[in-house]
Parts: C-alpha cells; structure tokens; sequence
C-alpha cells in the first residue's frame, strides 16, 4: 500500500462488517487475522446461527448484532451497513467469516475509497489468469461467473473481471446514496448494489483476491446458484429496462 493511501487512513474510520451464519468453526481465526492497524471497528451480524457463532463471537472483543430467526443474506447485510454507519463509518469492508477470503487483503479493499479513487471496490478472484481455478473454484461456477460478469457489464457499460465475489469495500457516500433497505433479502442483493452502482453513477473498481472453497465456505450450492444466476439476470434486465424509462424500478432510485 502506498505511503499516499495510507496517509489517506490517518483520522478516518474503516469498519469490517462479517454477516455471520453458522460460522462457529471459522470465525475465531477470520477475527484474529484481520489487520488491526487498518480496522477500527469489527461487527459480526448473526442472521439466527443454530450453532455456537453467537457466543464464540461475543468472546472476540468485537461488537455483536444478532437477529433472532434467520432473515437472509442480503438482510443480514443491510443490518450491517445500518449499524456502522450510524456510528461514522467512512469505508466499510464485509468479510465473510467463513474463511473463504483473506482478511490481510483488507488494506487494498480501502485503499481506492480512501484515495477518493473509488466508491465501492470488489475483491476479484478472475483478475489473475488461472488463479480461481487454482484455488478451487468449481469450473462450472468459473464459466457461470465469466458468462453473467460478461452480460452485466453490457448492461453496466463497465469491464469488470469478477461480478460474483462476496469480498467488497463500499464507501459511506456510496452505501449512503444507495436505497439498499429496498433490496432483497437473499443473495440477490450483491446483483441488486452493483445495478444500483451503475445506475446512480457511482465509481466501481477491482483489486485481485482469492478465495478458498471448502466444506464450510458460503459458497452457494448448485441448485441455488442456478435460481441467483436468474435472479441476477432479472436485475440486470431491469437496469436496462430502468435506463431506457420503459420500466423504472424504485430501488434503482426511481
């Protein structure tokens, strides 16, 4: 990171969201190696873990929010940004606690925000050639990621690598100007914050990241990552629907 960005840092607040579900094995070690000297807040959402998240995370030191039955993905998340940003937050990261991505990556995430390059920054595992596959990335969810990425940015007139990771940094302009409380509630609402990027006119921008896939990842299943991948086409044709004023669409700001 350069010494730019991280004068940038001085004074500002960067707080790490991890909307947690079921996460007891893995979220002790994610907490502990996140790098405190770029994090001054840590808030861990529990979306009704049947496991022992809730306690184990109480014992982190790190603020706790719990929901008292599950609410979804996307619910979780809009808990998240509503609590730190009511408390100053100026660039927030959501790291999954699962393990599946770096949380010594963090300082890149906000280095674009930070500079006033960027207003929301995604974690892209596609950047580096060969490099999702070689971190265990499911082939069918390579070419399922590079076809809807492909289609998304015709619709967004962007050439964006990786439109599918779950590692993003927002800004406080961004998550303020966005009407993500209108979102759904399920993993459609990562689709639903980039179409809202684009259509509002905010800077998007990537940094390469990895990830790694195994038992106790967040990664979704076959058969519900065939229902998100239509969902998310469903999203992206209403931006286009949205742009060209035949169907405006409210959470588009509409």
């Amino acid at each position: 990171m350069s010494r730019h960005v991280v004068s940038e840092r001085a004074g500002r607040k960067v707080a790490v969201v991890m909307p947690a579900l079921n996460a007891a094995s893995t979220i002790g070690p994610m907490v502990e190696a996140i790098p405190r000297e770029w994090v001054d807040e840590i808030v861990v959402v529990d979306d009704g873990s049947t496991d022992e998240t809730l306690r184990i995370a109480r014992d982190l030191g790190v603020r706790v929010v719990w929901h008292p039955h599950n609410a979804g993905y996307g619910a979780n998340q809009k808990t998240c940004y509503l609590d730190v940003l009511q408390r100053d937050a100026e660039a927030i990261v959501m790291l999954h606690p699962d393990g599946q991505y770096e949380p010594r990556l963090i300082p890149e995430l906000v280095g674009p925000i930070l500079s006033g390059e960027a207003d929301f920054v995604l974690g892209s595992r596609m950047m580096a050639p060969g490099a999702a596959r070689a971190n265990g990335m499911p082939r069918y969810k390579i070419v399922a990621n590079r076809l809807l990425t492909g289609i998304e940015n015709r619709a967004m007139g962007t050439k964006l690598t990786d439109l599918h990771t779950g590692y993003r940094a927002y800004s406080r302009r961004f998550l303020l100007g966005v009407p993500f409380l209108r979102n759904a509630s399920d993993f459609s609402f990562d689709s639903e914050m980039l179409m809202q990027a684009s259509a509002l006119g905010f800077r998007i921008a990537e940094v390469p990241a990895s990830s790694r896939y195994f038992d106790d990842s967040s990664s979704i299943r076959f058969l519900p990552a065939v229902v998100y991948g239509l969902k998310t086409l469903a999203v992206t044709a209403r931006l286009a629907l949205h742009r060209a004023g035949v169907w405006r669409w409210r959470k588009l700001g509409g």
